[in-house]
Parts: structure tokens; C-alpha cells; sequence
């Protein structure tokens, strides 16, 4: 799973630096990027997060019963009723358009207003067809085939990386972004194409049937309207933060997705990848026995080490060396150093909750792998409640009370959604820790990790001094090159379990 996120995400990031060459941060690159994100709510809600917390574990369950059957049936019948559900919100969102660039990005007006009501009309039936994609997804782990559920985003980013490089030097900007938008769709509809097959080899013939009377149907529609809530609940948060960057100067919104690419690269290789591989485990596992119990605190455990022996060099990385990884990723044409600079600050203020978001995304898994869907839907709200409030104030108030430009309330904006993540994570973890008995978390590394990775930032700014001018890409590649070698050496130094394991395992496949 490691590796099939690990190569969307790096197609990603290239589609990313392509992008950035063309349009930089202008409002060009706003108005896309807010197009892009409002139909990817759809997706969000009801590929990524209520279909996964409603459908795999009951899929996941069925299977582990042996009763392949009744998982086809499922299947089949969640697969049409999605269907039927997503085209007629796509029809809505494609209507609607005026009204949700209004509510989400009011910042916007004149021709930024004007374009991004156009791409997220494009948009929106590309964000349907990544729903289906992600039923598949949600089939395909379920049956622990994880590379290509993973790997297909890599179709996607191939269509827009295609689109901008075909287009880039015949269209006109304003036309660009359009034949931007029109790749993606196509980009959704391949992404989808690529898993049919792996479906079909790993599950059989599915019917695709409504089966209204199925009570693994219906056991799946009761818990999916509260996860697409939870799910919903987090989306507000995120589209708040949307919301309070297009009041900050021209070019905070783009450069706050760039910074969110980025920020998404540790989040999915380590946090989402880990979680989703144990989220069918928990399921088929359960929690009804104090056998059962101890087994999901030990995995629990074991996955949130795992999570942090990424996640904390990526947050050093991230707070420390920011301008060499921006510098590295998007530093090109349109795109400056003093670019490279302002979103090195967004990435600084993201690093103060990367961890508590990835461990937290673990918590709410295992909370649906009990069942458990209205738990997370109450920390969810509370936690929109103080993101709303923490937000504005960081990014609107804030700069003026420090006497510094507007634009850098877009780093108070991800530094204080970082705080709350924090306080998400608490509560989830007490929640499960009621249930099953007391978790540690990633609690006994996190210290020698974060010596391992300020040891590397140090040796990493040694090296950036005493370099002569070399370009970007090169500077940075050997700066995060020094920093990731003598943060992998300390680790091991320092006896983190989970590093030594790491460091054997690539040298018994080097060997092999």
C-alpha cells in the first residue's frame, strides 16, 4: 500500500510543480484551486470517508465468515445505490455552482469568481467518477490487494501532467486552466477504469442490483448516514480553512494547496496507508473479548509507531527545512524562491499537528471497526467548533496584532488547525482507551525520534551553508538527502525498534 500511495503521491507532487510552472500562485491558480476543492467534498464524503467506515466493515466481516455470496450481493447492491446517489448530486453541485463558490470561497469576486464557477461545473463529474473509484478502493482492500487501489490516483495525475505539457505552450493561461480542468475528468474516468479488472479478479461477478431488502445493505446504509456526517463535519473544517484564505491577500489560496500536496504526502504514505491496511483487521478482529481487546491495543500500538517514525522527520522537514522542500517540489517558471518562501511558512504551521492528524485518522478507523460511528461525529463537531474560532482569529486578526503582513495568516491558519488536531486526537484516544483498555500511542518513541530528526536539521543547514549556488533542485536534494541519511542513522542509534526493523529490512532486500 506503502508503495502504490508512494507513487500517486510523487506523480502528485510532479503534476503539482507542473502546475506551479505555468500559473505560480496567481489567481488563476486560486480560482482552480478552490474549483478543485469544492467537488472534491463529494468525493471526500462519500468515497474516502462514509463509504469506508460503513462498507468495509461489514464487507470485511463477510468474508472473514466465509460467506462470499452475501459479500457479492453487498457489494453489488452499495455499488448501485451510490451510483444512483452520486449522479444526482453531481447534477445538483453542476447547477449550483454560483452558489457554492459564494458560500466557500466569498472572497472571491470578478473574474477569480467567474472562473471558478466554470472549473467546478468541469469538475464535478470527474469528483463522481473518483466515488466509484473509491468503492473499488474500499472492495480491493477488503480483499488485501492494496498496490493497485493505491497506484490508480498515478492514472489521474498522468492525465493532468499530460494536459498541462500537451496545452502548456499552445493555449493562452486562461485557456490552460480549462484544458486543466477537462484532463482531470478524464484523469477520474482512467483511475477508475484501471481497478474494474482487479475488482472483478478478486470478488467475482457483482450484481448490480439495489437489494433494498439486504440487511447487509441496510446495515450499511444505517451506519454510513452517521460516518458521511463525521466525514461532512471534517470537510466544513477543511473548506472553512478554504473559506478564511480567500480573504488574505491574491496567491494565499493557491499557495495553501501547494502546501497541502505536500502536507498530504506523509499523511497518506504513512498515516493512511497504515490505517487503511489495519482498518479490515480491526473489523474481522472486533473487540468483543479481552482477548480480542488486548490484540487491538497491540495492533493499535504497533501502528502508531509505525505511523510516527515517518511522521516526525516529516514534521522537522516540514518546520525547519520548509524552503528546500518547496524549493525542491515547485521552484519553476511562475513559481519563485519568495513563493517557495510563503509556502515553506504554510508548512512550518502545518507541522505543529501533522502527528496528532495521522494518529487521529488511526483512532477514528478503530472506532468504525467497533461499530462505532457517532463517537467521532461528536469530537468531529467540537473540533469544527474550535477550528472556526482558532482559524479566523490566527489568520485574519493575528498578523495585524504581530504588525506583519495579512498574507502570512495563512501559516496561523494550518498552525492553529494543528492545535485543535491535538485535541482531537486526546479525545478520540480516550474514547478507545474506555473500550478496550488502555493505548500508548507512538508515546515511548516520539522523543528519540524527534532527537534522531533535529540532529538531521542541524546536519542539514550545515550542509546548505557551506554549499556554493547550485539551483534549486539540486541544493535541496542534497540538503533533505543529508538530513533523511543522518536522521535514518540516529534513529537506529537511538534504539528506536521500529527504525532497526526498517533498516534490516532494506538491507536483507538490498542483499536479495
Amino acid at each position: 500500500m506503502a508503495a502504490g500511495i508512494f507513487g500517486s503521491r510523487i506523480l502528485g507532487l510532479v503534476r503539482q510543480r507542473v502546475f506551479g510552472h505555468y500559473f505560480g500562485t496567481s489567481p488563476l491558480a486560486d480560482a482552480f484551486t478552490a474549483a478543485f476543492r469544492i467537488p472534491n467534498l463529494l468525493q471526500n464524503l462519500f468515497g474516502e470517508g462514509g463509504l469506508s467506515a460503513s462498507f468495509i466493515p461489514v464487507y470485511a466481516s463477510l468474508l472473514a465468515r466465509g460467506e462470499a455470496d452475501a459479500a457479492r450481493r453487498l457489494a453489488g447492491g452499495v455499488a448501485a445505490l451510490l451510483g444512483l446517489v452520486v449522479a444526482t448530486i453531481v447534477a445538483i453541485g453542476v447547477a449550483a455552482a454560483p452558489w457554492l463558490v459564494d458560500l466557500i470561497v466569498g472572497g472571491f469576486s470578478g473574474s477569480t469568481r467567474a472562473l471558478t464557477i466554470t472549473l467546478v461545473r468541469i469538475l464535478f463529474p470527474g469528483a463522481g467518477l473518483l466515488v466509484l473509484s473509491a468503492w473499488c478502493l474500499g472492495m480491493l482492500n477488503s480483499h488485501r490487494r492494496f498496490f493497485l487501489a493505491y497506484a490508480a490516483p498515478m492514472a489521474w495525475n498522468l492525465a493532468i501532467i499530460a494536459s498541462l505539457v500537451f496545452f502548456g505552450r499552445r493555449l493562452a493561461p486562461e485557456r490552460l486552466v480549462l484544458a486543466v480542468a477537462w484532463g482531470s475528468v478524464v484523469g477520474s474516468l482512467l483511475q477508475l477504469l484501471v481497478q474494474l479488472p482487479g475488482v472483478r479478479a478478486a470478488a467475482g461477478a457483482v450484481p448490480l442490483r439495489l437489494q433494498r431488502a439486504d440487511p447487509n445493505v441496510r446495515a450499511v446504509v444505517r451506519g454510513f448516514g452517521p460516518a458521511l456526517v463525521t466525514r461532512g463535519i471534517v470537510q466544513i473544517s477543511a473548506f472553512v480553512d478554504i473559506t478564511i484564505a480567500s480573504f488574505l491577500p491574491a496567491g494565499a489560496v493557491a499557495a495553501f494547496g501547494a502546501a497541502l500536496v505536500v502536507n498530504n504526502l506523509p499523511v497518506s504514505l504513512f498515516g493512511m496507508a497504515v490505517t487503511a491496511a489495519e482498518l479490515p483487521e480491526m473489523s474481522a478482529d472486533g473487540a468483543e473479548s479481552e482477548e480480542a481487546k488486548a490484540a487491538l491495543r497491540t495492533r493499535l500500538d504497533r501502528a502508531c509507531r509505525r505511523i510516527a517514525l515517518g511522521v516526525v522527520p516529516s514534521s522537522a522537514a516540514f518546520a525547519f527545512l520548509g524552503v528546500f522542500v518547496s524549493g525542491a517540489l515547485f521552484e519553476s517558471g511562475r513559481f519563485t524562491r519568495a513563493d517557495s518562501e510563503y509556502v515553506w511558512s504554510i508548512l512550518a504551521g502545518s507541522a505543529v499537528g501533522l502527528l496528532a492528524a495521522t494518529l487521529g485518522r488511526l483512532y477514528s478507523s478503530a472506532h468504525f471497526a467497533l461499530r462505532d460511528t457517532v463517537t467521532p461525529f461528536r469530537i468531529a463537531l467540537l473540533r469544527v467548533v474550535l477550528s472556526i474560532s482558532l482559524g479566523a482569529f490566527a489568520a485574519l486578526l493575528l498578523p495585524g496584532l504581530l504588525g506583519v503582513s495579512a498574507r502570512w495568516g495563512a501559516a496561523g491558519l494550518t498552525a492553529s488547525s494543528g492545535l485543535v488536531a491535538w485535541f482531537e486526537f486526546y479525545l478520540l484516544k480516550q474514547s478507545i482507551d474506555r473500550r478496550i483498555g488502555r493505548t500508548h500511542a507512538a508515546g515511548a518513541i516520539v522523543a528519540p525520534l524527534w532527537g534522531a530528526a533535529l540532529l538531521g536539521v542541524g546536519a542539514a543547514w550545515g550542509v546548505a551553508t557551506i554549499l556554493p549556488p547550485l539551483g534549486p533542485l539540486p541544493t535541496s536534494a542534497l540538503v533533505l538527502g543529508t538530513f533523511a541519511a543522518v536522521y535514518s542513522v540516529a534513529a537506529v542509534g537511538l534504539r528506536v525498534p521500529e527504525a532497526g526493523d526498517l533498516m534490516a529490512a532494506v538491507q536483507r532486500r538490498l542483499r536479495g
